[in-house]
């Protein structure tokens, strides 16, 4: 969503960014770069529909492409709205060369993560005046192997079911408290048909593919 109703703060946080431990292998740290400040320069500057219209006028006066005014610009991707459940996808592989290789560094993740320093100031879904949006860890889906070839296990949390994320879900609305500790439950490593408890140690240790979050009421 392109931020255009008010320029002053297309670019301000929920929280503050300067607080963050941006240690680097961490879902902090990777949160960090998605969502931060970019510069388009050069041949990267910004097709502005607003500067080619003061100059030229309406579009329909625009005959050719070499009309159309670029500009320097700043962007910057945050979250517009806080999400009942939220999914981390990381990125697994890299370039070498003319192939794809996994990468199977370790990313470190919590429990519990607070999105409000990657959130927009306007983000919906948050109760005014809160200045954190809280997530709880409930699920988490680890790949072995390489590239070609490899095996997809699970991490999930058995907890009680929550009626306020419910709420959330089907009807949109802001959570009326936020609560900074984790859901309360017990954690199962799945691997095909066989099912095992396991520790929370453990599936921190993980190395993760996707993580779920689901929004702490």
């Amino acid at each position: 969503e392109v931020s255009t109703e008010d320029p002053e703060t297309a670019f301000c946080t929920l929280a503050n960014r300067a607080d963050l431990n941006l240690e680097e292998g961490s879902i902090h740290h990777c949160l960090y770069q998605f969502t931060r400040n970019e510069k388009l320069t050069e041949t990267n500057k910004l097709l502005c529909d607003v500067c080619t219209q003061r100059l030229y006028g309406p579009k329909k006066n625009i005959k050719s492409e070499k009309k159309y005014v670029y500009s320097n610009a700043k962007k910057q991707m945050l979250i517009s709205v806080a999400p009942p459940i939220l999914t981390l996808h990381l990125k697994r592989f890299q370039q070498a060369g003319f192939n794809l290789r996994k990468v199977n560094r370790h990313i470190k993740f919590p429990e519990v993560i607070d999105l409000a320093p990657f959130c927009s100031a306007k983000c919906k879904n948050v109760a005014e005046g809160n200045t954190k949006v809280l997530y709880s860890l409930y699920g988490v889906v680890e790949h072995s192997g390489t590239m070609r070839s490899g095996h997809y296990t699970a991490y999930a949390k058995m907890r009680s079911m929550n009626n306020h994320l419910s709420d959330l879900v089907l009807r949109g609305q802001s959570p009326p408290a936020l609560e900074a500790e984790p859901v309360k439950g017990q954690w199962f490593h799945i691997s095909d048909t066989h099912v095992q408890a396991v520790s929370v140690a453990r599936v921190l240790s993980s190395q993760a593919y996707l993580l779920f979050y689901e929004r702490l009421l």
